[in-house]
């Protein structure tokens, strides 16, 4: 085994939008300290947020990459180590292992980040072992997606949450039959009062979508060159490529092997710091004090601050309210949603598709909102008034 001494620098696992803007807040800091990318992927670079969108553009997988990990890597001063995968950590050394083509070595660093993102969490229902049910995660997976789609094919899509509308929306555009199946009675219904779930839900309904909420998918089976989903309440669908958009699970399994502390995410402090002081998160493996915050803007603000820290600045992190844009031009939304378990109320305000819907504590403060159709332009006037997600 071969070690590729770096005991000086800064080692990055991951290349996705978490590590990439890591890495270039740092060099903005600071312009020698060595800084290596180890991903197993290609380490191409482009926009995850573009993905649920990319359909109706007519956009491929080549053509959302904005540029390849050389052309990464020499504009940032950076090493980027591509189709290399980290097998395990080794603290007590501050190494870790890889395994690549040029077979098993080791890296050392002197501070070691994880940016190892989230994994789709998986579906499953009798008959799914017959009838592939996809999910788009990275660039991989839409290449994957969007080379099986035919023109006009029927669609099912699981999942209502919020990548699962941009999603539907973005296939219904692109000329997709959508039928969009989720158990929760509305559409986001982990983030909208019942009013607007059912607002968006209508205008999903006039895009062409077929919205199934409240229930489930009992069973697919395979019929010639399609299948059919049936419905908990008996309902056939015939579709001929389904989707799923059910959520995202952390990658923590190599921060777990080295006994670092794990909740849903791997657990960092106000530095970002794992419970090794020379160990790191952000993005969507990392849980804060505010939770897990699988969204763009929590992920550059983890990452500036990060970037502060390492270059000899300790930076707490701060988020104030950073509301969410939902990509549904059917109905544009913004989401800005109150902590897990405040108390209050949604109060609703507005006409026909413009709607304000502010989430009051009993003591009338403003803990949250949502924004739907030309409301959506408010949402930086409405987040200054909202209270801060994490103080520094």
């Amino acid at each position: 085994m071969s070690d590729n001494s770096n005991d000086n620098g800064i080692v990055i696992i991951g290349s996705g939008m978490a590590g990439y803007t890591l890495a270039r807040e740092f060099r903005k800091l600071d312009k020698v300290t060595p800084l290596t990318i180890v991903t197993a992927d290609d380490g191409a670079v482009y926009s995850k947020p573009m993905l649920s969108n990319a359909l109706a553009q007519n956009k491929t997988a080549e053509t959302l990459v904005q540029k390849d990990a050389s052309a990464a890597a020499a504009e940032m001063g950076i090493t980027v180590r591509i189709h290399t995968s980290v097998v395990g950590i080794e603290r007590d050394q501050k190494k870790i292992r890889l395994m690549s083509n040029k077979g098993e070595e080791t890296l050392s660093y002197q501070s070691l980040v994880l940016a190892t993102g989230a994994t789709p969490r998986p579906y499953s229902a009798p008959g799914t072992d017959a009838v592939p049910v996809a999910t788009v995660n990275g660039l991989d997976d839409y290449r994957r997606w969007r080379s099986k789609l035919n023109g006009g094919d029927r669609v099912l899509l699981i999942g209502a949450g919020l990548i699962g509308v941009e999603f539907a929306n973005d296939m219904a555009l692109a000329g997709h039959q959508v039928t969009l199946v989720d158990p929760a009675p509305q559409p986001l219904g982990r983030l909208l009062p019942e009013a607007l779930g059912g607002l968006l839900a209508d205008a999903l309904g006039q895009a062409g979508i077929d919205v199934i909420c409240g229930h489930t998918v009992t069973k697919i089976e395979s019929v010639g060159s399609h299948a059919i989903a049936e419905i908990d309440d008996g309902r056939r669908i015939d579709f001929d490529r389904a989707l799923s958009a059910i959520g995202l699970i952390a990658n923590t399994t190599l921060a777990k092997n080295a006994g670092l502390t794990v909740d849903q995410g791997i657990v960092v402090d106000a530095l970002m710091r794992t419970s090794d002081p020379d160990i790191y998160a952000l993005g969507d493996c990392a849980q804060t004090d505010a939770g897990m915050l699988p969204f763009i803007l929590p992920l550059m603000a983890e990452a500036r601050a990060l970037a502060k820290t390492l270059a000899g600045e300790d930076t707490a992190l701060h988020l104030p309210a950073l509301p969410v844009v939902v990509k549904t031009p059917a109905l544009p939304v913004v989401v800005c949603p109150p902590k897990p378990g405040s108390e209050g109320d949604w109060v609703v305000e507005g006409e026909g598709n413009d709607r304000r819907a502010v989430f009051t504590a009993p003591d009338g403060a403003k803990l949250g909102f949502v924004l739907t159709g030309n409301a959506a332009k408010e949402r930086q006037v409405m987040a200054k008034e909202m209270p801060d997600l994490l103080a520094a």
